[in-house]
């Protein structure tokens, strides 16, 4: 189980020189469905749409717009935008180029942006008009970029800003060829980068192959079940982790795409009225976008049809009355599905086997659905304890999970120490899991947010689901607080739906059954909004500096 070491058989004669890459995927989108549509929205919060023909033309276009910038192998080309068409273009114009797109996260400070702009050392970026502000703020600490791209359809004569050296997108695509001849690039040469979020220290720079998208894309579209009489939604944000790789499952079996702009968790009608309208059946997202989602279904006269849809859900694991809710009320199937920034991202997704059927009853089909699911084949999984110790898949024994394949990173870009993510090859996760006889992986805990009270661990997750159960919490985070005696005890930091305190002995109540007794938090604090990282995963440091002394002077 140590590192890799290849053994070389005999020469095959397959075209195993022909390499894998992403523009191969629309080109084939293009050729073979060209009257395939793509609907997008407007900057105006209207819709319109083209079709994969369309979009391939605009593709070309960008390419030879890129090379007259000086784009070439190698080069980074940053994007600042939302879920729009023109960053859809350019996930495939950039790499064309044997160029690395950059994608860039909004959420993250002018001060890391630049420092990602630096590092990666971006000579070229795309900014979407909204965003010329964020541009703006982040250009004094990006010295390596040379030419600043506006997007917009309004002229450049109607656009103010302080950006050096910066021309208009639209522009120059009209002026330029709308074919281009693609180069064949070399598969393990990078496609894209992105950078994650920066929680510990500066942001840690990931940088994607044409193999590896091309791989997880087929994998991805195969458990999902995805083919072109299929519309995909993209809801999660395309500057972080490309998507999750949707864009390239969308663009391999080519689906209908439907492209939301720009959007906000306080405000998700704009998705459901485009997944009705629209008759989505494949699209991804965090548990934080689909609550509100479920809540505004529950406020339309009639519910939807959502029977035909599929919905990958990341970042945290979704409570089961969030899957249920969808479930009993509009038919769709949210899908937990786990993986990071670091792994493509898809490691396991969580689909039914059919060998199980008529073993479980329904509330065990139920549970089974919150674990974050099989095994996607093509990557090798390891559980391993504090010591590195391989430890049983038996549905009870704990360890680190460790993973490597052709979509698992085996460094982090340009930095020198790589040893603590890292055991002989294998990428350490960082999550503490368990995987059963059946092959699901079950997520118990991050390493750093295991609470350990009296030399015993407690799942935070668990009993964080356990929580969003209560029909009046919202949203649910526990954390490990040090004690003078036990080590760590639980607090339990809740957000009601009605904006009032849960008393603490109701939820002792609701952790019955699931939780010893002296698992229970001893402290349960309402707040009006909960902490979360820029791609919307609970923020539990926050929580921890701010109430690190609650049980100080406890017994």
């Amino acid at each position: 189980m140590g590192k890799l070491e290849l053994v070389r058989g005999m020469p095959s004669t397959h075209g195993d020189h022909y390499p894998l890459n992403t523009t191969t995927l629309i080109r084939h989108a293009a050729r073979t469905y060209p009257e395939q549509e793509i609907v997008y929205r407007t900057a105006d919060g209207g819709w319109n749409r083209y079709t994969y023909a369309d979009c391939y033309r605009r593709i070309q276009r960008s390419a030879n717009v890129l090379e007259g910038l000086g784009v070439g192998p190698a080069d980074v080309v940053g994007v600042l935008d939302w879920n729009n068409r023109r960053n859809f273009e350019l996930y495939w114009s950039i790499p064309g180029l044997a160029a690395v797109m950059l994608q860039m996260n909004l959420r993250l400070s002018p001060d890391d942006l630049g420092y990602v702009c630096s590092h990666s050392g971006a000579s070229v970026v795309l900014v979407d008009e909204s965003l010329l502000e964020v541009a703006e703020a982040l250009a004094p600490h990006a010295p390596t970029v040379r030419t600043w791209v506006v997007m917009s359809d309004k002229p450049m004569s109607e656009i103010e800003t302080t950006l050096p050296n910066a021309v208009h997108y639209e522009d120059l695509l009209a002026g330029a060829p709308e074919r281009y001849d693609w180069p064949f690039i070399e598969e393990t040469s990078a496609y894209s980068a992105c950078y994650t979020s920066g929680t510990t220290g500066r942001p840690k720079g990931i940088y994607y192959s044409h193999r590896g998208i091309y791989l997880h894309a087929m994998i991805g579209a195969q458990l999902m079940g995805m083919s072109s009489a299929d519309a995909t939604l993209l809801i999660t944000p395309m500057f972080h982790g490309q998507c999750w790789g949707l864009p390239q499952m969308a663009a391999l079996v080519a689906s209908k795409l439907i492209l939301p702009g720009r959007y906000v968790a306080a405000d998700t009608s704009v998705l459901v009225d485009a997944m009705i309208a629209e008759r989505v059946t494949i699209t991804n997202g965090a548990p934080a976008i689909f609550q509100p989602m479920l809540d505004y279904i529950r406020t339309l006269p009639e519910a939807p049809d959502f029977s035909r849809l599929r919905a990958f859900s990341g970042a945290t694991e979704p409570p089961l009355a969030l899957m249920r809710g969808f479930h009993d009320l509009t038919g769709a199937d949210i899908i937990h599905a786990y993986g990071a920034t670091e792994t493509t991202p898809l490691v396991t997704v969580n689909r039914f086997k059919p060998t199980l059927a008529g073993k479980l009853s329904e509330d065990e089909q139920w549970r089974l659905r919150t674990c974050q699911g099989l095994l996607v084949p093509g990557v090798d999984f390891r559980l391993v304890d504090a010591e590195g110790r391989d430890q049983p898949w038996d549905g009870e024994a704990q360890g680190e999970i460790l993973m490597r394949g052709p979509w698992i990173i085996e460094s982090y870009h340009n930095q020198e120490d790589n040893a603590e993510r890292f055991l002989d090859g294998w990428w350490r996760s960082g999550d503490v899991g368990r995987i059963d006889r059946n092959g699901y992986l079950k997520i118990t805990d991050r390493i750093k947010d295991v609470i350990k009270s009296g030399g015993e661990w407690i799942s935070s997750i668990d009993m964080e689901n356990a929580l969003m159960a209560h029909p009046n919490i919202a949203l649910a985070m526990v954390v490990g607080v040090p004690h003078p005696k036990w080590q760590e005890r639980p607090v339990a930091f809740i957000k009601t739906r009605d904006g009032k305190d849960v008393d603490l002995k109701e939820i002792h109540v609701l952790l019955e059954g699931r939780f010893a007794n002296w698992q229970f938090p001893d402290k349960v604090i309402r707040r009006d909004e909960l902490p979360q990282t820029s791609v919307g995963k609970a923020d539990k440091k926050v929580l921890r500096e701010q109430y690190g002394n609650i049980y100080t002077g406890d017994v």
